[in-house]
């Protein structure tokens, strides 16, 4: 999958099944990587992995998509 690209592209974000993590429940993951100047970052690490739930994906994506809905609304 191709990164999301975020802020001024300082951010890159990739969401990815990890194959090695089969047996555990939280095995989708969302890898953050940050490559801008110390003072800039949002994040302490320079990469950070958070492992989601199925049932945690799902409640991001049914955020994105309400909020992505109610912007696209707004700009009609």
């Amino acid at each position: 999958m191709k990164p999301i690209l975020l802020l001024d592209e300082s951010l890159q974000v990739e969401i990815f099944f990890e194959s090695d993590d089969y047996g555990y429940e939280d095995n989708i993951c969302l890898k953050i990587i940050e490559s801008c100047p110390e003072e800039e970052k949002v994040f302490v690490h320079d990469e950070s992995h958070l492992y989601l739930t199925p049932t945690q994906a799902q409640a991001l994506i049914d955020a994105l998509q309400k909020a992505l809905k109610l912007s696209s609304f707004s700009h009609k």
